[in-house]
Formats: structure tokens, sequence, C-alpha cells
């Protein structure tokens, strides 16, 4: 299925985990894909070469999502270099985990600055050519824990949280020029962190899944498709719970 062919796909946080799942998703459906990624360059190297090895138009590049400026100037380059953006999914993030009473104020900035106010700045730089296409699809990457809340996780929490609010606004203003903004929020997934977890904290975790089971990053990236694809033409303003029914 080739339902992305000759449209530009921007995955940011792509280079590895749940982004490179993402960025290989549309690759593989057709898309020319752009990954932003904050500073792995082996991570992204492969990433590009695994796109090319599916056939995919790739390039990566490297900037940083808390930095409105270079959030513009990134998109500025891919639509220079591509005449257009048909899909961003804000998908970079970073959780840094801490009791309330002892979390510190650069801690807290530094993840809101990453989540929220990154994902604000790069909506915001692709809204005009979106707007001047008359077309396209936005998927913020938010998270269950912005929906639930866990505890030692309040700025990781907050930061999800107003991502939820932040796509229903921007749905609400862009929808009269065809563009559809969404969420996923995925619960329990298999990435880097959760492979260092012993069988036994791994095994509990699922425990508390309904579907008794932890998440594989492609489940959460054939999600992300799906409400950037003509399929979801309908929906905008969505959050798609991704957990295997941990939160209803």
């Amino acid at each position: 299925m080739k339902d992305f062919e000759n449209k530009v796909v921007v995955v940011t946080g792509g280079s590895r985990g749940i982004g490179r799942a993402i960025a290989m998703e549309f690759g593989r459906r057709g898309a020319t894909v752009v990954i932003g990624y904050a500073g792995n360059e082996a991570a992204a190297a492969e990433t590009l070469s695994l796109l090319g090895a599916v056939g995919a138009t790739a390039q990566a590049r490297r900037f940083d999502v808390s930095d409105p400026a270079a959030c513009s100037a990134f998109v500025d380059e891919v639509v220079k270099a591509h005449g257009r953006v048909d899909v961003l999914v804000n998908n970079a993030g970073v959780a840094i985990d801490g009791l309330l009473m002892r979390f510190k104020d650069e801690d807290w900035d530094k993840t809101i600055d990453t989540n929220l106010k990154g994902a604000f700045a790069l909506m915001r730089a692709v809204s005009r050519p979106m707007m001047k296409q008359r077309g396209g699809a936005i998927v913020n990457v938010s998270s269950i824990v912005g929906e639930m809340g866990n505890g030692g996780q309040s700025a990781y929490a907050a930061s999800k949280a107003g991502l939820i609010g932040l796509t229903k606004a921007v749905a609400k203003e862009l929808a009269s020029r065809n563009v559809r903004v969404n969420a996923v929020t995925p619960g329990f997934i298999t990435t880097d962190m959760t492979a260092a977890l012993t069988d036994e904290l791994k095994q509990k975790m699922a425990d508390a899944i309904p579907l008794g089971r932890i998440g594989n990053p492609d489940e959460v990236a054939r999600a992300v498709a799906f409400l950037a694809s003509d399929a979801a033409s309908y929906i905008t303003g969505e959050t798609l719970k991704v957990n295997g029914g941990m939160y209803m």
C-alpha cells in the first residue's frame, strides 16, 4: 500500500524507538520522510539506512526542538527542499522523573520546552505551508501519563496533557483549511527504556494491561499513520489511545 506516495512526512525524534517505527511505516507506504533528531548521529544514520532498504526517499536533519527559531528554520528547509509538508508527527520528547518536592526548575523547563513548546513551534511553522496547500495532517504523540497521571512524573504528565489540549485548539483553528490535527496516547511500549527493566517488572506492567502484554512501536506507528491518512479524513481534534486497554 503506497497511500503516502508523493507526500512529504516530517517525524521529529525519528532516529530511534517509536519515532523510528513511525518513520518506517510512512516510508513503506511511499512517503518522502524527513526525520528530525537531537544528536544521536549513529541512530539517525541507521534509520536512514533502514528507510533506504524499503525504498523510501529519506533525509535526516539535526536540530533542537526546544528552540523555536530552529523549529522554524527546519520547516523552511523542508519546504525549500521538497516544496511542501503533508504530515507533521511531533514525536520528540524527554522524560525526567522526580518527586514534586525535589524537582528542579531546570528539569521542569527542559521537559516543557521539549515536549510542549517544541510541538507548538513546529505546528506554528507548518501551519502556513499546510494552509497554503489547503491540506495537511498533524499527529502529536502524547502519552497515557498525560491522561491518567503518574507519581514522580509531574512535569512529563503536564507536558503530555498540555499536548492534548494544544491538539484540540489547533484542530479548531486549522479545520477550515482542511488541516487535521490529532493525537495518540501510547501506554507501555517496548523501547530502549523498557528493555532495561527486569523481567519481573515487565511482567508486573503487563499484568496491569487488559490485553496482557506490553505494546510495540509498530502498533503506535500504524495508529499515527491511520490518523494522517485519507482513511481518517473526517477525524480531527481526536485523541486515540494505544494502550492495550490500560486506561479507557
